[in-house]
């Protein structure tokens, strides 16, 4: 089955997608979450275990389940960003993208021309889009979705030059980094009242330039209240945290 050919669209469609997030190294992991009721999935290879020809190996597994699949990448790691759309990834999510420069160059790897630089070989994404490569290379640029990562004071006070750039068609917002840059290195409290604040500020620039926002929530109660406040789309969790509390509940069940 083809990845969803609109994703794009699917996140403006008012409500918001709800995406497994994956670190654990086994590309199975990623195909099972994608068989619930999720939206997407998310491979993490900037803190997850996962790397990239298991990640690769886990795309059309997604696909088989009918869902899109995204990958965030290492910070920097850009030219691995065209090798996941040429697999047929919808969307890339670019961590630490604090200075125009990043964003230009990030979006550079991740559309094509006139838009980036974009080299052809998406073996991959013209066997699940199913499309022809002249009709790929026309639709490409608007059948996926480049992130680029809010996560630090640097980011947030240029976030409508970042949103400003071609090829860069939404944030995703990091809050645990955030709220590390926003309390100089002394906290981690990704629901303080501080980060609240930024990120009331960052969905609004965000919904202003008419772009997409996301962003990562540590549970599934969080989640809701992201989704509350309008981000187009929201990671809960991740598998290993599912794991352990998985564990945790049976545990807890079976001794009474």
């Amino acid at each position: 089955m083809p990845t969803h050919p609109s994703f794009p669209e699917r996140l403006k469609a008012g409500s918001p997608v709800l995406t497994a997030w994956c670190g654990m190294p086994d590309p199975s992991v990623a195909g099972l979450l994608a068989q619930e009721a999720f939206d997407a999935v998310v491979m993490d290879l900037q803190h997850g275990s996962i790397d990239f020809a298991a990640a690769l190996q886990a795309v059309p597994l997604i696909a088989a389940a009918g869902k899109p699949s995204l990958v965030r990448i290492p910070v920097g790691d850009f030219a691995s960003a065209s090798r996941f759309l040429d697999a047929g990834v919808s969307g890339v999510i670019a961590p630490m993208i604090n200075t125009i420069e990043d964003a230009k160059r990030f979006a550079a790897f991740t559309k094509f021309p006139p838009v980036g630089e974009r080299s052809w070989g998406a073996y991959g994404a013209l066997s699940l889009t199913r499309l022809e490569p002249g009709a790929y290379l026309q639709q490409a640029n608007d059948l996926t979705v480049s992130f680029a990562m809010v996560e630090t004071r640097e980011a947030l006070a240029i976030i409508d030059d970042i949103l400003a750039v071609p090829g860069i068609d939404g944030v995703f917002i990091g809050p645990s980094d955030l709220s590390i840059a926003l309390s100089g290195g002394k906290s981690v409290n990704p629901t303080g009242a501080e980060v609240e604040k930024a990120l009331d500020h960052a969905l609004a620039r965000v919904k202003a330039a008419g772009k997409v926002a996301a962003i990562y929530a540590v549970s599934g109660a969080r989640a809701a209240q992201l989704s509350a406040k309008g981000f187009h789309m929201v990671s809960i969790g991740s598998d290993l945290s599912m794991l352990m509390a998985g564990a945790h509940a049976a545990l807890t069940a079976a001794r009474g």
